[in-house]
């Protein structure tokens, strides 16, 4: 049964991640371009190895995405006004609207993909899911 289980989770989260990839990319940005954009959008300006840690990436991944970004002239790169020793990556206004346009049109995709299920079974999936994730990592611990 596990091994079905696992199975089903994989499909399932592959279908998912075609569909929102596939959003994101038709608006001419890369899943890691987005997901920087977006933890900016939501949490300010932010170091870049912090960037790295919320979206989990490697130091030389996301210094390469956010030069990307900085090249598209949808970021910058500025010092901390407490810390200069601080390089704090920042959304420009392009990239302040480049970030919201793509995050709603991406919620609007992922609304789509989970109409499948009700309310309630969302609420379900989500409380199984993380009861099977906090299993798991509880697992590795020990």
């Amino acid at each position: 049964m596990a091994t079905k289980l696992w199975l089903v989770l994989y499909k399932a989260e592959r279908a998912l991640e075609r569909r929102a990839l596939g959003s994101i990319e038709s608006l001419g940005i890369t899943g890691t371009d987005f997901a920087i954009l977006e933890v900016l959008l939501h949490k300010g300006p932010l170091p870049i190895n912090t960037i790295g840690r919320k979206i989990l990436l490697t130091s030389g991944s996301i210094t390469t995405a956010v030069d990307r970004l900085e090249a598209r002239g949808l970021v910058s790169r500025s010092f901390d006004a407490a810390d200069r020793r601080i390089r704090l990556v920042v959304l420009t206004k392009d990239g302040a609207r480049a970030a919201s346009t793509s995050f709603k049109e991406h919620q609007r995709h992922l609304h789509q993909a989970m109409e499948v299920l009700s309310e309630r079974e969302q609420i379900q999936l989500i409380a199984l899911l993380k009861k099977l994730g906090k299993g798991v990592e509880s697992n590795e611990e020990e």
